[in-house]
């Protein structure tokens, strides 16, 4: 039935006449000649052109014959049969290597959505762009190629276009000139019509291999080391709540694909889509799929729908294919009422950017909120952010794991865990390397509470021996309260001796027994900075009196007389010469008031 209904739709894209032809079929040769005269100045190329096209009209009126065809194999023979024919009622010499393409062109033309279905099949290509009938482009390692491929007319690119829509029941025309489908094989299909667009009816089918990307296959492609998977792998099955943020076109979805594979095999998942996509190999998956109104305008089901839904489905992940709305809330508050461990993705330039895109998608939602509240209910939520990027080689990579640590002066506050160096351009390709920033991120302890033990060396990220918590799993940071015990490289920074000077940037305010900022005021940090300061430089062979210059770091400038009173105190008769400035955010985010630097005698 579903060829009968194909061939039936391609008869009246055509609008063919037919003759009798023996045997059944229904050829008319009468054409053929015109269509392939050689006294013509055409080209090989243009005459196959003039004869491709004359098949599928031919064939597709051949009708009789094809409705018998009980498979695709059988189709086949029927159809090799016609095309064989044809030829050899021509006086045009065509290859065996063209033959083959001729009866492809016309079966895919029959059975499968037209011109691109040899795109489709192209394993090298991951996307298939058509600009109305005479422009087809494909994205290829990254980069976009202009096709010889081509269709009739816009009536002919409409025809592929309801071939795919239609068994999922959606519609597409000048009332609803937009929609979203999908391939059987999962690729991702948009389809937009004049009078949106301009140029004719435009199809993008984002394409997904038969078999899903694991991470073997992503290492190979350098989107990442393996250390980092092997550490997003620990971040997933630690429940952390994870956001994939990317540009159009980065890997999104396939990060996604790659993480959702980390989940154990006894969780019940349930994922949430428009078009479904994710190609999820545990055996406990419930797929949901949003559905468009109907003629009359009713029936819609969203994204937010279905995410309210799945709350009473007892899941124990919840995964939202692409927040793009009022969903966002929804989905913040699931993973704020106990379902640890969701993921999401969305589109952004930069992790910031990300929270930002989700603070609007909120407000989206319709709901007057303060903006403290949704920050607030951001920063508890997500615990991560992955963010691919597709770089100016073509190539997709994860660029930053951002860990989103709290909230400081209504702000959200987050920090690069690790971030993508760039080393070098080699042979047209970027080089470079997912890199540690020196950040010890707040959610390690969690790892250990669910048994996982990371590698030696903790992939670049700095060791140190956790104290008990003080507060719940994250920190706000209003009080300068600390949750964990800072990296050497946040709590006491660099000293570096050349020249006959000792080089020391931003002591911070933190006892180095425990780790931990010190409690009190700016008197006592600033107390607690130079007690540092001072055994630093006695270590390194110098002292305190033989600093020459200065430079502090305060939170607030209000802290400032406060501070010199303490000052005073230390440098009663000869105090060095010094810079004020405003604190930086990493030192914000560890609870600091104040952080001293110094230039000292060797």
């Amino acid at each position: 039935m579903a060829l009968l209904r194909r061939i039936e739709q391609a008869q009246q894209t055509t609008g063919t006449t037919t003759t009798g032809m023996p045997g059944g079929g229904m050829v008319s040769p009468g054409s053929l000649g015109s269509a392939l005269r050689t006294d013509q100045p055409l080209g090989r190329d243009n005459s196959l052109i003039n004869l491709r096209q004359h098949l599928l009209d031919q064939v597709i009126s051949s009708s009789g014959s094809l409705l018998e065809a009980s498979d695709s194999a059988d189709l086949k023979v029927k159809v090799e049969v016609i095309v064989d024919q044809i030829i050899g009622q021509s006086a045009f010499p065509v290859r065996r290597e063209e033959r083959v393409l001729l009866v492809e062109d016309v079966i895919s033309e029959i059975a499968g959505f037209g011109p691109i279905e040899r795109l489709l099949h192209d394993e090298s290509i991951t996307e298939v762009m058509v600009n109305g009938p005479r422009q087809v482009y494909i994205e290829r390692k990254g980069k976009l190629i202009l096709t010889d491929v081509t269709f009739r007319d816009d009536e002919h690119v409409m025809h592929v276009i309801d071939r795919i829509i239609a068994p999922m029941g959606r519609r597409i025309d000048e009332s609803s000139p937009r929609v979203d489908a999908r391939l059987p094989d999962g690729s991702r299909v948009n389809a937009i019509i004049p009078p949106l667009s301009l140029v004719g009816p435009v199809i993008t089918v984002r394409k997904f291999a038969a078999k899903p990307f694991t991470v073997d296959d992503l290492v190979g492609f350098g989107t990442a080391s393996p250390e980092m998977f092997e550490f997003l792998r620990a971040c997933v099955e630690a429940r952390l709540n994870v956001f994939v943020s990317g540009g159009t076109g980065s890997g999104k979805t396939t990060a996604l694909n790659v993480l959702s594979s980390f989940i154990p095999e006894d969780e019940r998942i349930v994922t949430i889509e428009d078009a479904a996509e994710l190609q999820l190999a545990q055996e406990h998956v419930v797929t949901l799929e949003s559905r468009p109104s109907n003629l009359e305008g009713e029936g819609q089901i969203t994204i937010r729908d279905l995410l309210r839904n799945s709350l009473h489905m007892r899941p124990d992940r919840i995964i939202v294919g692409e927040c793009r709305g009022g969903e966002a809330l929804d989905m913040l508050q699931a993973m704020n009422c106990g379902h640890d461990g969701s993921l999401s993705t969305g589109h952004a330039n930069t992790p910031r950017d990300m929270l930002a895109r989700i603070e609007t998608m909120v407000l989206m939602a319709g709901y007057d909120l303060p903006l403290r509240s949704i920050r607030e209910q951001i920063a508890s939520a997500i615990d991560l952010i992955v963010h691919t990027a597709r770089l100016k080689d073509g190539s997709r990579k994860v660029v930053n794991i951002t860990e989103v640590c709290g909230i400081e002066d209504d702000e959200i506050v987050t920090e690069d865990v690790f971030s993508f160096q760039q080393t070098g351009f080699v042979d047209e390709k970027i080089v470079g390397t997912l890199t540690a920033t020196g950040v010890r991120p707040a959610f390690m302890r969690k790892f250990k509470e669910f048994g996982i033990e990371l590698p030696p060396g903790e992939f670049g990220i700095p060791s140190q021996e956790l104290a008990p918590p003080k507060r719940s799993r994250k920190a706000r940071f209003s009080s300068g309260e600390v949750l964990e015990p800072l990296s050497a490289a946040v709590a006491f920074g660099r000293t570096t001796k050349a020249g006959g000077m000792i080089y020391m940037s931003s002591m911070g305010p933190v006892d180095p027994e425990t780790g931990f900022v010190v409690g009190g005021g700016i008197r006592e940090q600033t107390d607690q900075c130079l007690v540092n300061i001072k055994a630093k430089l006695e270590e390194e062979g110098s002292s305190l009196d033989k600093i020459v210059w200065a430079n502090w770091s305060l939170r607030d400038n209000a802290d400032f007389d406060l501070f010199n009173k303490e000052w005073a105190k230390w440098f009663p008769a000869y105090a060095p010469v010094g810079l004020g400035t405003l604190m930086p955010p990493l030192q914000r985010r560890a609870g600091f008031r104040i952080s001293i630097g110094v230039i000292a005698q060797a």
